[in-house]
């Protein structure tokens, strides 16, 4: 049996017959990626796969890994971390630093805003150091997170990205790690989009540092992530825009200088929001439909899917979208809640483009004897149900 979504035909008329129809774009970088947030959907790549030294882009996982902490309760943004020899060495050696003092007690929300604003090095083994002991420890973290989330093509071997062959990932990979950190932690995702940060150091006068992310100062929605910067790689980027409800992300590695950098990325999620919509055909927690059921105390049963559902589509390509819930029915009670009735298909056509199964609201129960039996009979004779 088939229920046609008719609420999905009135309003999301556009289809997604190829990504490749938009305008095509080229991004001179070695290797970059496009996502849209919502849907999902990859809207370019290029090179995605190959292998990348991630930089500072390794980073973000760091800051994955303590806002964990942070949301299970095991530490807190006022803990204070002391600064060992090693940390504070790094402050002294002329990459990016936060510029901490050795013996210095500084907290833990210090020490995120110096990694993810100033991308200060030291900061990171400061909290590496103080979450597992030892730098090396806290890479076995960054590494199982990796797995977790589905980065099957990266390894972490420090907490900052700095110089080390079995410090790698890909664009692809750091796009699965960045749409974590936005999707799990919007409360501490706000940090990356932060032009500046003061640090008020002990021993000496406050130091202020930009956010050394180019996009966040352009003014068209930027709201992150993280600059990357080694010799061997040049200059990498994730980078996140969120405007008019829509969200891309954006990954981009081996881009020749600064201004390349920015001028490239800037384009890339520009691109994105001017060739493509993001249309949301469904929303977690409402009613789908409702279907049909035979002998329970109900006569109908209201569904639902169990995730958010968005399609993006090219601009100015419409076509007509069919949605149906397709199950067997009417569906005999007892039903319990949560229980799988069916699929939801959404068409273009004759061809499936989206498929997800279909849940029970409610828990409904059977009608008592004299009621079923009443009920077999008026399906004997009239055929209804």
């Amino acid at each position: 049996m088939k229920i046609k979504i008719y609420f999905l035909i009135v309003f999301f008329t556009f289809f997604l017959t190829s990504l490749g129809k938009a305008k095509k774009i080229d991004v001179q970088a070695r290797t970059a990626i496009l996502q849209d947030f919502y849907s999902g959907k990859i809207l370019y790549e290029k090179e995605a796969d190959q292998e990348i030294y991630p930089a500072s882009m390794t980073k973000i996982m760091t800051t994955i890994i303590v806002f964990d902490l942070l949301k299970k309760k095991e530490i807190s943004l006022d803990d204070k971390f002391v600064v060992s020899e090693k940390a504070w060495r790094m402050s002294q050696s002329g990459y990016s630093s936060m510029f901490i003092m050795l013996n210095d007690e500084v907290s833990v929300e210090n020490l995120l805003k110096g990694i993810i604003i100033a991308s200060g090095n030291d900061a990171c083994v400061a909290i590496a150091e103080g979450i597992s002991g030892s730098e090396e420890e806290f890479a076995l973290l960054m590494n199982e997170k990796a797995i977790e989330i589905g980065m099957s093509s990266s390894n972490f071997s420090n907490s900052s990205g700095l110089n080390d062959p079995e410090n790698y990932s890909t664009v692809r990979d750091i796009l699965i790690m960045s749409h974590y950190l936005i999707k799990n932690y919007p409360e501490y995702y706000k940090y990356f989009a932060e032009k500046e940060f003061t640090w008020d150091r002990t021993g000496g006068d406050p130091i202020t540092q930009g956010n050394r992310n180019p996009l966040l100062y352009k003014k068209f929605g930027a709201d992150g992530i993280k600059t990357g910067y080694l010799s061997v790689e040049r200059y990498s980027l994730a980078s996140s825009i969120f405007k008019n409800n829509r969200r891309l992300i954006a990954v981009g590695s081996g881009f020749e200088s600064k201004t390349s950098r920015s001028k490239e990325s800037a384009k890339l999620l520009l691109w994105g929001i001017t060739s493509f919509d993001t249309i949301e055909i469904y929303k977690k927690g409402e009613t789908l439909s409702s279907l049909d059921v035979w002998l329970g105390k109900k006569n109908k049963v209201d569904v639902h899917i169990k995730e958010e559902l968005y399609i993006t589509v090219p601009k100015r390509k419409k076509r007509n979208i069919s949605a149906y819930i397709e199950y067997t029915g009417p569906i005999e009670a007892p039903i319990e809640k949560d229980q799988k009735l069916g699929t939801l298909n959404v068409y273009y056509q004759k061809e499936l483009i989206e498929s997800h199964d279909v849940y029970s609201n409610e828990k409904i129960k059977k009608v008592n004897i004299f009621l079923r039996v009443l009920k077999s009979f008026n399906f004997l004779v009239w055929g209804d149900v």
